[in-house]
């Protein structure tokens, strides 16, 4: 079965921020995991996926584009950051498809372009199982070994994750747009964005308070914060360094790149506020952030109280997050994925065994529920 030519509705809007490229050829590729309901979902079909001709697309193999955007980087202006490594591959069924690892592209500023397997696999389990949670996010489609060895800290398996969005526009391509195109470019950037995500910086300010108030109660730190990782559709986007919590501490930081701890847990809601100033956005952040929080944790403790919730968030230091809330009457996910955990089934799916990053995969697409082998994993577990 063929499937149905991608659609490129916004390199055809603003051609100036698409590069066409292609993804690099690869030694021994194999698909690896393959999200075969989303696939579906998107009018993909699974076999053809699985297929040469399918595994090439995934890859990036048939062409894509590269897009352009800049973005500050802890603090720091960008002029022109890009997909150094990624390529839309089209849209499909109101969702663009994006493949990362595919080797150098226009932006690739004297990297290679590829990825180490366990950071792909990472994004597709972490933002699974945001998914699985309610939390907006990007969602990953498929990941696929190259058969490639690349140096990082150390000799590592490369790999290519598949992800799916709603749009990859950021506050960062705005930024691009404003800083160093013309205002008939940055008119018609608007009218795209809008015509897809109503309410123009004020909608992109409501719908990243939502999802950064969502991450505050599940104890989500993402790590890099950047305008270019702040998505206009207010979905999260890049599961680079990023982590649950285990003990509350507001000023747990996961990325060893920040060593002013800027994208600490309890910094989260204060950045959101600089990266839309970034945006241009000039409402009442602090009232729509409040709400937003009010809301997330009236579901989580099951009062409305205002009083009560800004009690129980003061109480929360030094206990365990998840499981201060896992016994409330509230909607709590029972589940996490906790870092141990998460990383040894990493290190295992690095020496070749999927079984154990399969297992939590499981495990994680059931977030309320509590897993029926208390001891799995050992020790702690993933509750």
């Amino acid at each position: 079965m063929r499937q149905m030519k991608p659609e490129f509705p916004f390199p055809e809007a603003m051609p100036e921020l698409a590069h066409p490229a292609v993804g690099e050829a690869t030694p021994s590729p194999e698909l690896l995991v393959l999200n075969e309901s989303l696939a579906q979902e998107l009018g993909l079909d699974p076999e053809w996926l699985r297929s040469d001709e399918g595994i090439a697309f995934l890859l990036g193999q048939r062409g894509g584009y590269a897009l352009a955007y800049a973005g500050h980087q802890f603090g720091q202006y960008s002029p022109l950051l890009g997909d150094g490594r990624a390529l839309l591959l089209g849209s499909y069924g109101g969702f663009e498809l994006q493949s990362k690892g595919i080797g150098r592209t226009p932006f690739s500023r004297g990297g290679d372009g590829r990825g180490p397997l366990d950071a792909m696999l990472r994004e597709y389990l972490i933002s699974e199982y945001m998914h699985a949670v309610g939390i907006s996010t990007t969602r990953a489609l498929a990941v696929l070994s190259t058969g490639r060895k690349i140096q990082r800290r150390m000799v590592v398996p490369a790999g290519v994750v598949v992800r799916v969005a709603r749009s990859h526009l950021r506050v960062g391509t705005f930024e691009l747009v404003s800083r160093s195109g013309t205002p008939e470019m940055l008119s018609r950037l608007e009218e795209y964005a809008w015509g897809i995500f109503p309410g123009g910086r004020d909608g992109v300010a409501a719908r990243q308070c939502k999802t950064v108030a969502e991450w505050m109660g599940v104890g989500f730190v993402h790590g890099v914060m950047n305008t270019d990782n702040c998505s206009i559709s207010g979905e999260t986007i890049d599961y680079g360094p990023c982590a649950f919590l285990d003990t509350h501490d507001p000023a747990a930081c996961f990325s060893s790149i920040d060593t002013q701890k800027r994208y600490a847990y309890g910094r989260q809601p204060a950045i959101l506020q600089w990266n839309l100033a970034q945006l241009g956005f000039t409402g009442d952040f602090v009232s729509m952030f409040s709400d937003a929080l009010q809301e997330v944790f009236s579901r989580k403790l099951g009062t409305a109280d205002p009083m009560g919730i800004n009690e129980w968030f003061a109480s929360l230091p030094g206990k365990d997050h998840t499981l201060a809330h896992a016994e409330l009457p509230g909607e709590n996910p029972q589940v996490i994925p906790r870092n141990f955990a998460v990383q040894r089934a990493l290190d295992t799916a690095n020496e070749g065994d999927l079984a154990p990053f399969l297992e939590c995969l499981e495990v994680l697409l059931r977030p309320f529920e509590k897993p029926a082998d208390v001891n799995w994993p050992p020790k702690v577990g993933l509750v």
